[in-house]
């Protein structure tokens, strides 16, 4: 009889075990979808003016030139449309579908939001620079058989006449790369499907080292123009220590190589800023679905046009870094308890550790390397090295991307709290002046935080949990009763 209860009581026992397996692999494995980018969007009519609808025609309408549906091609090149089709003759698009615009799109019928359920949804993204370039003409259709691979050259953009770039050196130390060894997470996490938005001068997207993961993205200080060509440097210099591909012994690696980038070019030829243009690309980088925003040096984190800007951006689900400021500034912070948006600031570091600026004291919480730092340049003067702030921001976005990337479900908040609490801490006696520490990339991927919650979107996130916790302790009270029980009949075996 005892070798039968016990039998039984131990059967039981891993029914529940099995169950409480089932349940926890269920709720881990159920990844929320991602929320959905505010776009600006339209959707496709049977006809226009009595003819079929097609992109040179609603570039010329929405844009003013039909030179730009290449860009439209390329926001919804890979996206699958309501009736299961997508987006591959240029000249060929059907009634209903959702059309992704880009940020300067004007006019009637164009819309601002997320796109309606069951409307395009993202599927594997074809290259962010891949389009069927429009055949001259406001009125020409593209034609089909472009080459998707070709990179579109920059057209609607400043004159880069008297640009001058910025101060850089062509001696070279890998001390950086070499310091976050970020190529310890890529078994986990390269950072594809995730965009990083780089709100600087733009970035050179004809190189090598960005393997067509650039996209056109757009020049706020000229209101329809492209980002993706930069004299100054700085911003090709963020995106490739962001997201570059190796370049043999010249170009290191980014921490992210799969992330996509958007140029926002805030910075003309002068090298002049705007607090204006500054706002105004923010709002383009957010509303154009960016889930990571590395803001260059030019930004005033003081501006009152930037605050509102940033308000906006912690709205959503935006992971914002910006270099920690250096005199007193009002930041603002998460306006209810449902904005998942996050402003990480982080101050930059030299090989010895010591800081490259006077941070405002209390305000780093995190720091990356900011001098001396290698990354490509723009054009054909390969690899340079730079100082500033801005590159520690750029470390950051990249560890940010490959977080994001291996961890879907998290929010941004939750991003910027992984990368805090898995830093390493530097500073000895003054802990204070570098925040958290020194960023860590492969921890950031790979190792447990300490009451981390996934955000289940468009369900109870505490339900999983209670059901989870309620079968949990059921099978430890099973086994606990079992243990009990076993022990008396030993008890009345041996007494009897």
């Amino acid at each position: 009889m005892l070798a039968n209860v016990g039998r039984l009581l131990s059967g039981v026992a891993v029914a529940c075990c099995l169950v409480v397996a089932m349940a926890g692999t269920s709720v881990a494995q159920k990844a929320p979808p991602d929320p959905q980018a505010y776009v600006k969007y339209y959707v496709v009519a049977a006809t226009y003016q009595g003819q079929p609808e097609n992109l040179a025609e609603i570039a010329n309408r929405f844009l003013g030139s039909g030179e730009r549906a290449a860009e439209i091609y390329n926001l919804n090149a890979g996206r699958v449309q309501p009736d299961g089709a997508s987006l591959t003759d240029p000249a060929k698009l059907d009634r209903g579908w959702y059309l992704v615009l880009p940020w300067d799109a004007a006019g009637e019928g164009v819309k601002y939001g997320q796109i309606p359920s069951g409307g395009a949804t993202p599927t594997k993204a074809a290259s962010p620079t891949a389009a069927a370039k429009p055949s001259a003409g406001s009125g020409a259709r593209p034609s089909p058989s472009a080459s998707p691979s070709a990179t579109p050259s920059p057209t609607g953009t400043k004159s880069t006449s008297g640009c001058t770039a910025v101060a850089a050196s062509s001696s070279r130390s890998d001390w950086a790369q070499l310091r976050m060894a970020a190529d310890g997470a890529w078994d986990l996490s390269r950072g594809n499907g995730v965009m990083v938005a780089v709100v600087d001068s733009g970035v050179d997207g004809e190189l090598d080292q960005f393997s067509g993961r650039i996209a056109v993205g757009a020049d706020v200080t000229v209101g329809n123009g492209r980002g993706d060509s930069d004299c100054h440097g700085t911003g090709t210099a963020m995106a490739g220590i962001i997201a570059a591909t190796a370049d043999g012994d010249r170009t290191p690696a980014g921490l992210a190589p799969d992330a996509t980038i958007l140029p926002v070019r805030m910075v003309g030829s002068s090298g002049k800023s705007q607090a204006t243009d500054a706002a105004n690309a923010i709002e383009v980088a957010v509303s154009a679905g960016a889930s990571v925003v590395a803001l260059g040096s030019h930004v005033d984190l003081a501006a009152p046009a930037v605050i509102a800007s940033l308000t906006t951006a912690l709205s959503h689900d935006v992971l914002v870094v910006a270099g920690a400021p250096t005199k007193p500034v009002t930041l603002p912070a998460a306006g209810d308890s449902d904005a998942t948006g996050a402003l990480l600031l982080v101050g930059g570091v030299g090989a010895d550790n010591q800081l490259v600026e006077e941070y405002h004291p209390g305000t780093v919480e995190v720091v990356a390397p900011g001098a001396d730092v290698t990354s490509v340049g723009p054009g054909k003067v390969g690899a340079l090295s730079y100082t500033g702030t801005r590159f520690a921001v750029a470390f950051a976005a990249g560890q940010a991307a490959l977080v994001r990337a291996a961890y879907p479900e998290l929010n941004a908040g939750q991003v910027e709290q992984r990368i805090h609490r898995t830093a390493d801490q530097l500073g000895g006696d003054t802990p204070d002046s570098y925040g958290a520490g020194m960023i860590n990339p492969a921890a950031s991927v790979a190792r447990p935080v300490e009451q981390e919650r996934p955000v289940e979107v468009g369900t109870d996130s505490d339900s999983g949990g209670g059901v989870l916790g309620a079968l949990v302790l059921v099978g430890l009270a099973l086994i606990g009763g079992g243990a009990f029980l076993t022990l008396q009949l030993r008890r009345r075996r041996a007494y009897g």
